[in-house]
């Protein structure tokens, strides 16, 4: 399973999902973390640099370049959530922790 979570540098996720500077990309097989890239996506600075749509592309983009399945997050806006429920993906409220015990415990909500 392919997952992504907003992430900060200390490895927390973050709470700003479309405005997060960085998005780690995991992939989860067998209960473990296979394999784990950050991405600086740079959405802070990009959110308020063009429309509402052009942002909402840009992370459309991101999703379907890494083939993610599942998006956890701390919360997103109406249009962020519409977006992301149109990409058919499967998206977990997650608190502020590590992330990649975040991304663990998510990958293992379909056993």
């Amino acid at each position: 399973m392919i997952l992504t979570v907003p992430v900060t540098p200390e490895g927390d996720v973050d709470p700003r999902f479309g405005r997060a500077p960085a998005m780690a990309v995991a992939t989860v097989e067998d209960g473990v973390v296979a394999e784990w890239q950050v991405h600086e996506v740079g959405w802070d600075v990009l959110h308020d640099e063009g429309s509402e749509g052009q942002h909402h592309a840009r992370v459309v983009r991101f999703m379907r370049d890494n083939k993610v399945e599942r998006v956890l997050l701390m919360g997103a806006g109406p249009g962020m959530l519409r977006t992301l429920d149109k990409l058919g993906l499967s998206l977990v409220q997650v608190p502020r922790m590590d992330a990649r015990e975040a991304v663990l415990a998510a990958a293992r909500l379909d056993q």
